[in-house]
């Protein structure tokens, strides 16, 4: 079993969301102050990113991701909340969106497409079942591969058929999910035999706090001067994205409710549904034809947002979905 933190590590983690509020502002400040450090900034999201899921993953021993895979009611909530639910829920948004083109793109885009990287770490914060979430990520990600080329046309018409590609999908896929789980798989196994492996994993799991501020900071810092002179697409859709994360807590608690989950499944069914996969959408944003080029700066927005969303979350979801006294954090 990993050892609990002691010292300044002990202190960050028993002062976190804290901690994550400070990294938010600075990075917010950094962006504001140096943004022509954005884009040395964002090449390091992804190793960051991939650094915060390795010890995410390195906590959930893979013996207990293989009986969560055969969860196959948990599965089915994720499924329906994401691929039932939130289109509903993007479409009666979509009516009164701004009329721009690119700007109903971007938010489609970001909405339609759960997050498959932090939110296992988020909702692991707020007392979800991380390990559920983790073995539900391929089909997350698959479904939505499958999915957004059919669901783009019917919002915006079949003229985007072939303008959306893949590859940022798969790459991410690799990157931020395999080689992070591999890794983490191989420590556990090193964990399992020697005494400075379990030092190594010990070591490696009381980073967590400080990962996912970095996480937080790089993220702000990085996409903050992207938003340019957008400010008023920026405008129009931030009442979009807060209502959204709003709906659809309590919509992934009924959700939850509806297929009787436990208080750990629950809490991590609100968090799937909630959170969007803006860190994988935006190199698809990115890669659209210049007449859409705006689509990244609302993708980039809800990045923003949800960061900052996340954080109530973790605390606000514990009281949304409360634990029973034989209820404990998967």
């Amino acid at each position: 079993m990993p050892q609990e933190p002691h010292g300044p590590l002990a202190l960050l983690e028993r002062h976190q969301v804290t901690v994550y509020l400070a990294a938010m502002a600075a990075g917010a400040l950094a962006g504001l102050l140096a943004p022509a450090a954005g884009p040395v900034l964002e090449h390091a999201v992804s190793p960051v990113l991939g650094a915060l899921l390795f010890v995410t993953f390195l906590q959930v021993p893979a013996a207990e991701l293989v009986r969560s895979s055969r969860d196959g009611r948990f599965l089915t909530a994720a499924l329906v909340v994401n691929f039932a639910v939130v289109p509903l829920v993007v479409a009666a948004l979509f009516v009164f969106l701004p009329e721009d083109r690119a700007v109903r793109l971007g938010v489609l885009l970001v909405l339609l497409c759960p997050c498959v990287d932090y939110v296992i770490v988020f909702s692991g914060l707020a007392g979800g079942s991380s390990r559920r979430l983790l073995a539900a990520t391929p089909v997350l990600l698959f479904a939505q591969m499958l999915l957004l080329p059919l669901l783009l046309p019917l919002f915006m018409g079949p003229q985007l058929a072939g303008t959306v590609a893949t590859g940022p999908f798969v790459r991410a896929f690799l990157f931020l999910i395999v080689v992070p789980l591999a890794l983490a798989w191989a420590v556990q196994a090193w964990a399992a035999r020697r005494p400075a492996g379990q030092r190594a994993a010990d070591g490696a799991t009381a980073t967590m706090v400080p990962l996912m501020a970095a996480t937080l900071l790089v993220v702000v810092a990085s996409q903050l001067p992207q938003l340019g002179d957008s400010l008023s697409d920026v405008g129009a859709v931030i009442p979009f994205y807060v209502v959204f994360l709003v709906v659809m807590a309590f919509a992934g608690r009924a959700v939850a409710r509806l297929f009787r989950l436990d208080t750990a499944a629950s809490r991590a069914i609100v968090f799937t549904g909630a959170t969007r996969n803006s860190l994988v959408v935006l190199p698809l944003a990115l890669a659209l034809p210049g007449g859409l080029a705006v689509a990244a700066v609302v993708v980039v927005t809800q990045t923003l947002v949800e960061v900052a969303g996340m954080v109530a979350l973790v605390r606000l979801v514990p009281r949304l979905v409360p634990g029973t006294p034989a209820a404990t954090p998967e």
